[in-house]
């Protein structure tokens, strides 16, 4: 097998019909299987796979243990295949949409850096923006620093200031990164078995980072691949959870603290953990107003 292709999914059916279809739908001259880890769905999603899609390995998670803790689930099932253990692996969201030749110029791209040990496409919003989130840097203590307070959006095309979202590059290059998103994500099966598994402290959000991070550690490289088109539409999944907001800054924090902590100056330390602390919290009570102002409206208004 070239390639197996994992799903995760949480409450999001239809789009996971559509995301399903086109994996189906891949040209080339490539063998892959799929496995689709529903994630305590509420909305019938396992049963949809299960009646239209025979083909894919459908794993049942009786709990939603977060992204890294489903696609786990998956990994270990092909990490265990033994002579089928497959070439590459793709983390895959339920809200993408693949061209036809997606799959094949992705694993092409992979055989043609053998020092890659993750790759990306260019993500793109239904709007047709990049989505920014598909060639990163790390979340470095000073990169962080001008993300959380605003120098990256104020000077967009800075490589000093903007290294957060990369936004200084051209979006039509092909270019080595420190990670790509863990919604289109190739992985070369030896850098899986060097680094493991993705880190489950992460409910949602950051462990691609961390992966591609320890990868990087590792020797291996990453690469966002401009030649390649995904839609992606963001958000399906995680606007199904109030926790999103939290889970974000979280992710940040536990980044932060599993990778720089040790080596960051004590007032920069401080300024870091209170950015995400007032983001995050803000975040959070912009969230509450939200959902009060919702059930406000869905009672008429009545007291």
């Amino acid at each position: 097998m070239d390639l197996a292709i994992v799903i995760v999914n949480y409450n999001t059916r239809d789009l996971l019909r559509e995301c399903l279809a086109s994996v189906y739908g891949s040209q080339g001259e490539f063998s892959c299987e799929v496995w689709v880890v529903d994630n305590a769905s509420t909305d019938d999603s396992a049963e949809m796979v299960a009646a239209e899609f025979p083909q894919a390995h459908l794993i049942r998670s009786e709990v939603n243990g977060g992204y890294s803790y489903a696609n786990n689930l998956a990994l270990r099932e092909i990490l265990d295949l033994g002579c089928h253990i497959p070439s590459y692996v793709l983390l895959l969201n339920s809200d993408t949409l693949l061209p036809p030749s997606a799959l094949a110029d992705m694993l092409a791209f992979m055989g043609g850096h053998p020092e890659a040990g993750a790759a990306g496409p260019r993500l793109v919003r239904a709007s047709g923006e990049l989505d920014l989130a598909c060639r990163r840097s790390f979340p470095t203590p000073i990169n962080s620093f001008y993300k959380l307070f605003g120098l990256s959006r104020l000077f967009p095309h800075s490589p000093r200031f903007a290294r957060y979202n990369l936004t200084f590059l051209d979006p039509d290059e092909t270019v080595e990164v420190d990670s790509v998103a863990g919604s289109f994500m190739m992985v070369c099966r030896e850098a899986i078995q060097q680094v493991g598994l993705l880190d489950e402290s992460f409910f949602m959000y950051g462990e691609d980072l961390d992966w591609a991070y320890r990868m990087k550690a590792a020797g291996w490289k990453v690469y966002y691949n401009a030649e390649v088109r995904v839609l992606h539409y963001k958000g399906e999944s995680s606007k199904q959870s109030r926790k999103a907001h939290y889970e974000f800054y979280r992710a940040m924090y536990i980044f932060y603290q599993k990778h720089y902590r040790a080596t960051t100056p004590l007032c920069l330390h401080w300024l870091i953990v209170g950015g995400i602390a007032l983001r995050g919290g803000l975040a959070m009570l912009q969230e509450l107003i939200r959902s009060c102002q919702g059930t406000f409206a869905r009672s008429g208004g009545q007291g």
